[in-house]
């Protein structure tokens, strides 16, 4: 095998393993019920902000050293340790890692031992994550290496199962605006928060394998097709199957349910159990991720003045409170902190882009504060902004931002520089 297939190959699993989030896949079966006989547009919609944006995200990166700061210190050397900062929150105890833990109580808990409490169980779980990230175990390396292989045989023979044998009749649910909130519902992913924040283990993986420029890039997208794939395969698959759900399921079905009811109807009494661990150990492996890497970031960011040790205890502390409103609440709270930050990220993305065509960093300054502002009104109470076209599709802040880069780059003519020159 030639050097450069091998390593397509070994980069795009890694990229796979990167984004394949337990948690992430309770999102398309979920979306699947909800659209029906509509499932098409649903699954373009997901893949698009659920996919594609985390690897736009990555190579976006590339184009600098390879690192977010590259694309966000353009904007200003404060706004980028902040919105870094926001990012590692969201990705961290406010978002990502508590719903792990609740998704691993939900699915490989609840339903065997309907009468433990989830505290209980939730509490032992962070213990766990203290445990091998104080003593930065590689036991728990191992052990995802394997079970993510084993969650993906799972999910394959559910999914070609599901599409030989349908579980019922995919029937038309009257969902409306379906491919605009399968675009919202793939932010939900957090893949292209954590591909911002994560880029440079990629291209530094690719620097050390002595690849650059035009062929780092040639690398980049051949790797990130390989992943694209797995993953298109396995949101779309899913969001196929949960449309098959959709007379077998009542409003008040959850989204871990749905794949419970899934797992059990196409691989019988032993489905759920096999999920339930699979999945419930993956979310503990990733959580473990997390955890140490944002331990690390806060000891970076304050100098050391924030312990590594202390920072791992009150991530999980405040992790542990917000996981015990469970995985729906989680998903709740978190539309209207992502609706703030994806909008910027994407600017930042879109931008880089189109870096030989817009170049101008006040136009782009002036835009990406335009998305941010945008994206803060669309989440008060009281403000319609109904007025602007596409808001009543969930995204107001798009054309403010284009306008506002229009008129950046008119306001300020002799400004242009590339963005490897600030």
């Amino acid at each position: 095998m030639k050097k450069n297939t091998k390593d397509t190959i070994v980069i795009g699993f890694a990229l796979f393993s990167m984004f394949f989030g337990a948690g992430n896949l309770i999102f398309p079966a979920f979306l699947g019920n909800k659209v029906g006989s509509q499932f098409l547009a649903a699954i373009i919609g997901f893949i698009i902000t659920g996919v594609g944006l985390p690897f736009l995200a990555i190579t976006a990166c590339s184009m600098g050293d390879g690192t977010f700061d590259s694309i966000s210190n353009k904007i200003g050397k404060n706004f980028s340790i902040i919105l870094t900062i926001l990012l590692f929150i969201a990705i961290g105890p406010m978002l990502a890692i508590p719903r792990t833990a609740a998704t691993s109580f939900e699915l490989a808990i609840h339903p065997f031992f309907p009468n433990i409490p989830s505290l209980i169980v939730m509490t032992i779980y962070f213990l766990i994550n203290i445990f091998f990230v104080f003593q930065k175990s590689s036991i728990i390396d191992t052990l995802g290496k394997y079970l993510t292989p084993v969650l993906i045989i799972l999910l394959s023979l559910i999914i070609i199962k599901g599409l030989i044998m349908p579980i019922d009749e995919v029937i038309n649910t009257n969902a409306v605006n379906v491919f605009s909130s399968s675009l919202l519902e793939g932010y939900q992913t957090m893949d292209a928060i954590a591909a911002l924040l994560f880029a440079g283990i990629i291209t530094k993986s690719l620097k050390s394998k002595g690849y650059r420029n035009k062929e780092m890039s040639s690398m980049l997208f051949k790797s990130s097709a390989v992943a694209g794939i797995g993953l298109a395969f396995v949101y779309g698959g899913l969001t196929y199957i949960g449309a098959q759900t959709v007379n077998l399921t009542s409003e008040s079905l959850g989204k871990t349910e749905i794949l419970i009811l899934i797992s059990k109807s196409i691989l019988g009494n032993l489905g759920p159990i096999l999920i339930g661990t699979a999945m419930g150990l993956a979310c503990l492996t990733t959580s473990i991720g997390l955890l140490s890497s944002g331990a690390e970031f806060f000891e970076k960011i304050s100098k050391g003045k924030l312990n590594y040790k202390l920072n791992v205890i009150i991530i999980s502390i405040v992790s542990l409170v917000i996981a015990t409103l469970g995985v729906d609440k989680i998903i709740v709270l978190s539309v209207p902190i992502l609706n703030v930050l994806y909008p910027v990220a994407i600017t930042l993305i879109v931008t880089s882009f189109l870096n030989n065509l817009i170049n101008n960093i006040n136009a782009i300054r002036l835009g990406t504060y335009t998305s941010l502002i945008f994206g803060i009104l669309s989440i008060i109470p009281g403000i319609n902004l109904t007025f602007i076209p596409l808001a009543k599709l969930g995204f107001p802040w798009v054309l403010p931002t284009v306008i506002a880069i229009v008129i950046g780059c008119m306001l300020f003519p002799n400004t242009y520089k590339k963005f490897s020159e600030v």
